[in-house]
């Protein structure tokens, strides 16, 4: 299988405008990022795919292979669709690896690689929750997936509910997973879901991944065991410069 790597990197962030040229130990977020993805060994290539001048020149010193984009794209997914148009070769998957995951593990992206064989038409990770408080937590994701490891559902609320216990309980009755936000998309289903209107689901939860579902295509999940640390916010970022000091 010939993959593509797409980091999707816009400027205006709005919890943190500018995040992905936010200084980590005297490089920018967005080449971090880029460094991380180029270790995976089973991708073709990585690209960066950015809506501002900014974030393409501070790029150039140590990679050229930068996709501009529009302004005007809704999500990452489309911007990984126009950067795959505008590619010279063809490939049979792309996988998103989002700009403000500058610690991510390379072996997240081997691992969710492995999962492309031809068939599979999308694909993402998750992991086990360790701790009550991001069960009850809006901002943490949470999947529930089939025997046949495909997603059945995504939500920022407790999935499943576990009716008959203490909420301080439910882990004791259930593994719960929250969702790693890397897809992989075959690129015929890139093409496709990028022209699919908004779903209920999607606009309730503020998940695109729902459109998907919604629509019947089906979204395969691997368990992943390697934290990530997204930069959604300054304080985001502070705290992370903080553990990487300890």
């Amino acid at each position: 299988m010939k993959i593509l790597g797409i980091i999707p990197s816009r400027y205006g962030s709005t919890r943190f405008p500018g995040k992905a040229l936010a200084d980590i130990h005297g490089k920018p977020m967005i080449q971090r990022t880029y460094e991380q993805a180029k270790k995976c060994e089973l991708l073709h290539d990585v690209i960066v795919a950015t809506d501002h001048q900014a974030i393409f020149d501070c790029m150039l010193p140590f990679n050229n292979n930068i996709c501009m984009t529009s302004e005007h794209h809704q999500s990452g997914t489309d911007r990984c669709y126009e950067a795959l148009k505008k590619q010279l070769y063809e490939y049979d998957y792309v996988i998103n690896i989002q700009g403000d995951e500058p610690f991510i593990n390379p072996k997240q992206i081997t691992q969710l690689a492995t999962l492309l064989e031809g068939e599979t038409q999308l694909a993402t990770l998750v992991k086990p929750i360790d701790h009550h408080e991001d069960i009850v937590n809006p901002n943490v994701v949470k999947a529930i997936f089939n025997k046949n490891n495909e997603a059945i559902y995504f939500s920022r609320n407790p999935i499943p509910f576990g009716r008959n216990y203490p909420t301080t309980d439910w882990q004791k009755h259930h593994h719960y997973y929250k969702h790693i936000g890397i897809y992989a998309y075959r690129t015929d289903i890139l093409k496709e879901i990028t022209q699919l209107p908004p779903s209920s689901l999607e606009i309730a939860e503020s998940l695109e991944q729902l459109r998907w579902i919604e629509n019947n295509y089906k979204i395969k999940t691997a368990i992943t065991e390697f934290e990530t640390i997204g930069i959604d916010t300054p304080e985001d970022l502070e705290k992370a410069l903080k553990t990487m000091k300890e």
